[in-house]
């Protein structure tokens, strides 16, 4: 967190922290709070409304240090004397309800301080992330001098009327329809007059997880930093109707002044998609209108050809549709409005009408917001580079706008931690940052969703119910992902239980032979098609099975086994084990087509994938004697049902283990394709024409393989503390590149000089590791190691 004073911290009671492994830790004072939850009074929390909060601070001198813990629900911004200070709280649900801690000394001074929060509540348009109780906040000071900010009936309150809500999606925030006639203006700063503002309702006293009682919200300590916010300009004007506009807009603060009686439009062109609060800052024109459209791209004449997109940096001859925000000026001076929550786009299309005065747009633009990663990860080659760099930065940008306060499958549409995706994008967090926090959070999010019979909910947090049993096996590959790349065995071997709950739910759907048969829900695996594919769900034989929901299965018993032999229990380590073998050769005897040399999705051998082949070579199935010319048809046999972006994480995975990997780099055209039409962040389908959402971070595979595959560098045994190095380098001669690493980081370099290769490998301390190349193993230390080849 921007403004946590971590040294300041330590464990809060047992009950509370170590119970859930969450990284904040509080002073043992505070394992009880007096702050009570407040509220505006007579509101009975349910309906959408924007509330303010208020609160003096007198202080003698300026305090060093002082930290306060807060939360919202649904959310909010705290101010202090006018300064953003911190916004939450980090998503969860009413058992795990997250506040942040916050240190306000750096924004503090001597005499009148204000303290502002805005909190607001969606209600029934809360985008489907959004869990709720009702209407609240809570603020407590971390110790007996930050205490006199405890909320109660103290602080004062009141609603800003100007808010009412505008169609979204529903899975994302809603737009805003604020007329600035009826908001209430400066409202953070100190000379504020609020005397006829109400004092705050108290409605109960706030309860810490592991008290009882959670009163509805069962308080933990987030163990999220606060999310990062870069000042950023929109880059370009593309066209203009009603206006000339002046030179420098809108890369610059530029004001362009609309007369009276007039209607404008505007077309913004970020240049790349962004997520991002934006703030427009107004003058005069009294009742006129502003419309704020975002889209993360443009289409081919909507009446004619529906929703298709064709090369994102046409703007000619297209139309633009997308949500929006709409603004009435109430005449004033310096009026200013910024989003609630961020938008995403890369065009913004703006739409001003003026009446009986001109308006003057004094500012427009946007402050990014993320999670806070930074890039560790970097390659260099003689070869390709600008197209490996160009394939990098623009994975990194979808895998950066699809992670806040939880990953998500985009930005603009959905907003949802769905663990198909999540799997991939915590992969990506290893490999590109060494920050696993995120991954943490994704981990103990999902083990929370589980259900009494077993599984997962497909994403979480969610307030409705899906089911996608195969992210549920994808979830214990997750499991086994962090286990291998994170040094961090405790934190696994506390979801080790979750994990078995999982693996009984798919064996009540187990035929006598291992095959699953009927599993109920939505058994979603790729967006592909192919014959028996229908809405992501893969062939289903006449007998009810599938060999691709086996061959998860397959993969689950083997990752469960491994897991359970170092840190588990034994007894559930053999279980699995001979369950695997049962099933493999179930597997083999079921699906295997000879005459193909291909296993079949389904039991009569009707239908094949590209996906269930991938799946038997991951899940060792096949044998060397035909690993080869197995994976070879999956590169060539058109008949196959292809995988999509998504899926060709595990189909590429597949291709190397299969001895294919010197070729990775003639398997990236989906990518390239994207690139060619314009696209700046990984489309969520292979057919860019069709495709919903234009940010989807499960195509962000090459951000890993660059590194894993091509420079070589993998975990090689749990917690990364061995590493092998087997590089595939295709037609490259000169490349190099490092990852962060638990203990530091792994470089590596590879140049070939008068027909031999020089190599140089570094790894971090307290590792070792196997150098593999041509096939021939050599022992690596840590520290530099060196070989003429």
């Amino acid at each position: 967190m921007k403004n946590f004073v971590a040294g300041l911290m330590v464990l809060l009671s047992s009950v509370c922290i170590t119970t859930y492994s969450y990284g904040q830790r509080l002073s043992p004072r505070l394992s009880q709070w007096n702050a009570k939850w407040i509220a505006a009074p007579g509101d009975d929390g349910m309906g959408y409304g924007i509330y303010y909060f208020r609160k003096n601070l007198d202080l003698e001198r300026t305090p060093s240090v002082f930290i306060v813990n807060l939360s919202a629900d649904n959310r909010y911004k705290l101010f202090v004397n006018d300064s953003l200070v911190s916004l939450g709280p980090v998503r969860s649900d009413l058992h795990y309800w997250n506040f942040e801690t916050v240190d306000l000394a750096p924004f503090l001074h001597k005499g009148k301080n204000i303290i502002a929060a805005l909190v607001y509540n969606e209600a029934q348009y809360r985008p489907e992330s959004q869990i709720t109780l009702r209407t609240g906040f809570v603020l407590q000071g971390n110790s007996a001098k930050e205490e006199v900010l405890n909320t109660d009936k103290s602080w004062k309150c009141t609603r800003d009327s100007a808010y009412q809500p505008l169609w979204g999606y529903f899975a994302a925030s809603t737009g805003q329809n604020v007329d600035m006639n009826k908001t209430i203006m400066g409202w953070k700063a100190a000379n504020f007059d609020d005397s006829s503002w109400s004092n705050a309702a108290e409605l109960f006293p706030a309860k810490l997880k592991g008290e009882g009682d959670g009163f509805g919200w069962m308080l933990v300590p987030s163990s999220l930093p606060q999310m990062e916010r870069t000042y950023q300009r929109i880059a370009v004007l593309r066209e203009e109707k009603g206006i000339k506009v002046p030179a420098g807009f809108p890369a610059s603060k530029t004001s362009i002044t609309i007369a009276a009686h007039s209607t404008v439009e505007l077309l913004l062109d970020q240049t790349y998609e962004t997520n991002a609060y934006i703030t427009a800052v107004f003058s005069g024109g009294k009742d006129a209108t502003i419309s704020i459209g975002y889209a993360e791209s443009l289409f081919d004449n909507i009446a004619k050809y529906g929703m298709r997109k064709s090369n994102r940096n046409v703007v000619e001859g297209k139309d633009f549709s997308g949500r929006t925000d709409d603004l009435i000026s109430n005449g004033k001076m310096g009026q200013s409005f910024t989003t609630l929550r961020f938008r995403t786009y890369r065009y913004i299309h703006l739409v001003i009408k003026t009446k009986n005065e001109p308006l003057v747009l004094n500012d427009f633009y946007g402050t990014f917001t993320g999670f806070p990663f930074k890039q560790k990860a970097v390659i260099h080659s003689d070869k390709d580079n600008k197209e490996i760099q160009q394939i990098l930065n623009i994975g990194w940008r979808t895998a950066r706008l699809n992670a806040f306060e939880t990953y998500t499958d985009c930005p603009y549409y959905e907003q949802l931690q769905y663990i198909g995706d999540t799997r991939i994008q915590a992969m990506v967090s290893y490999y590109y940052t060494g920050d696993d926090r995120l991954a943490r959070n994704a981990l103990n999010l999902m083990d929370h969703s589980r259900l009494p019979e077993g599984v997962t909910l497909s994403r979480y947090p969610t307030h409705s119910t899906q089911i996608i049993p195969p992210f549920s096996l994808w979830y214990i590959g997750m499991l086994h992902d962090y286990w291998m790349y994170r040094n961090d065995p405790l934190f696994i071997k506390s979801k080790l239980s979750g994990a078995r709950d999982i693996l009984d739910f798919f064996g009540k759907y187990q035929q006598k032979d291992g095959s699953l048969k009927d599993v109920p829900y939505w058994n979603f695996v790729d967006w592909a098609n192919g014959k028996g594919w229908f809405f992501g769900n893969s062939p289903r034989g006449s007998d009810g099975s599938s060999a691709i929901l086996d061959l998860q299965l397959l993969l689950a018993y083997q990752w469960m086994n491994q897991m359970e032999l170092k840190m588990g229990e034994p007894v559930f380590a053999t279980i699995y084990q001979k369950k695997a073998a049962q099933l493999k050769q179930t597997i083999q005897n079921k699906y295997w087509d000879t005459k193909r040399g291909l296993y079949a999705d389904v039991v009569d051998k009707s239908s094949f994938s590209q996906h269930a082949n991938a799946l038997a070579i991951l899940a060792g199935m096949v044998g060397e004697s035909q690993l080869h010319a197995l994976a070879e048809k999956l590169i060539t046999d058109s008949s196959l049902t292809q995988c999509t972006i998504y899926f060709k994480y595990y189909l590429n995975r597949a291709l190397v283990k299969a001895g294919l990997g010197n070729d990775y780099m003639n398997w990236l055209g989906v990518w390239k394709n994207d690139i060619k039409m314009g696209l700046t962040t990984w489309a969520e389908i292979s057919d860019i024409y069709t495709t919903r959402s234009d940010c989807h971070a499960w195509g962000s595979s090459p951000n890993i393989e660059f590194f894993r595959t091509v420079l070589g560098i993998d975990s090689d045994a749990p917690g990364f503390s061995r590493i092998k190095i087997e590089p595939h380098l295709g037609t490259m001669t000169n490349v190099s590149g490092e990852i962060p690493h638990p203990n530091g980081k792994v470089a590596v370099a590879y140049r070939l000089e008068n027909g031999k290769w020089r190599i140089n490998i570094n790894l971090p301390e307290k590792t070792s590791g196997v150098f593999i190349w041509k096939n021939k193993k050599y022992t690596i230390q840590a520290g530099s190691n060196s070989f003429l080849l």
